[in-house]
């Protein structure tokens, strides 16, 4: 095997990211959309780097990008992943829908589930530094679902505004490490279940093929086929993201390094220290696509 690709989620994007980045036909193409000149400015307003619609659609377009200017200098991936609306990009890596495809889905994915959100405001809440028991009666005690399980003691919890901050009291005054997500939508809960359906009916005019690389959903399973990965790319909205196995997965394929494509080291950082012996990088640990390229080919089998 040779590396893995871990796609980003949003909540970390920030306007040096990527600062190796071509402003490519898709880079072109998301500002277009978005009505800017220069994404780098944009996201140095955090209430425009924070909204929803703007955030999924960026970080999209950007990892769209990212692996399309990096893809000719590498092997092809022994296993792709994505976090969050990071599965946009990696369902393309893959080969389950083409780039342009996955950029048009991206805005249309955030504007589904801000029509929840409009009726019921949410976020994100991540918590860590507790025992199991603790975080599961914390979910309880301050009426939250699990939005994200990256592992035993570290989770992402979602729901109503109000609730997130009664949780968050209750989490440092149990001695928990909390951050609060830049994401202003309860995104992976049963508040979005009707965002889940809204999107479901828009994947399914979608043509969809089979993965050409293994491809793992925030679900933990494995993408063999369109008809799996339509379903996946839907519901994972609103349902419980289980990173954990995710990364449980993939280090049974024996990949030799880890390569996060996004923003920030958030990834990878939770990735090393999992599996101390199967280095990871962040893209943003580097200045030049050149640099990337050499370290996955370092990392090759002889």
């Amino acid at each position: 095997m040779s590396f893995a690709l871990l796609f980003s989620g949003q909540g970390n994007q920030h306007p040096a990211m990527l600062p190796w980045l071509v402003d490519d036909a898709i880079v072109r193409g998301m500002c277009a959309h978005l009505g800017v000149d220069d994404w780098r400015n944009s996201l140095a307003d955090p209430g425009w780097a924070a909204r929803n619609d703007n955030a999924q659609t960026l970080l999209t377009g950007l990892a769209l990008a990212a692996w399309g200017q990096l893809a000719p200098m590498v092997s092809s991936p022994g296993a792709v992943a994505g976090y969050s609306v990071g599965e946009l990009a990696a369902f393309s890596a893959a080969g389950v829908i083409d780039p342009a495809t996955a950029a048009a889905l991206a805005p249309q994915r955030a504007k589904a589930m801000d029509r929840c959100a409009a009726r019921a405001p949410g976020g994100l809440l991540a918590v860590s530094g507790l025992s199991e028991q603790k975080l599961e009666q914390l979910r309880i005690e301050a009426a939250l679902e699990l939005a994200i399980r990256n592992g035993n003691a570290s989770v992402v919890l979602g729901g109503p505004v109000d609730a997130l901050d009664n949780a968050e009291r209750m989490a440092v005054a149990a001695g928990a490490q909390c951050t609060r997500l830049r994401v202003n939508v309860a995104s992976h809960t049963p508040w979005m279940r009707e965002a889940a359906e809204s999107f479901s009916r828009t994947l399914a005019d979608v043509p969809f093929h089979a993965p050409r690389v293994v491809l793992f959903s925030n679900a933990g399973d494995r993408i063999r086929d369109a008809r799996s990965a339509r379903s996946a790319l839907a519901a994972q909205i609103a349902q419980t993201v289980r990173w954990d196995e995710c990364m449980e997965n993939i280090s049974a394929r024996q990949v030799r390094c880890i390569l996060e494509i996004g923003p920030g080291q958030a990834l990878a950082r939770m990735w090393n220290q999992r599996y101390p012996t199967v280095p990871a990088r962040a893209c943003d640990d580097f200045r030049s696509a050149a640099a990337i390229a050499a370290w996955l080919n370092s990392h090759a089998e002889p």
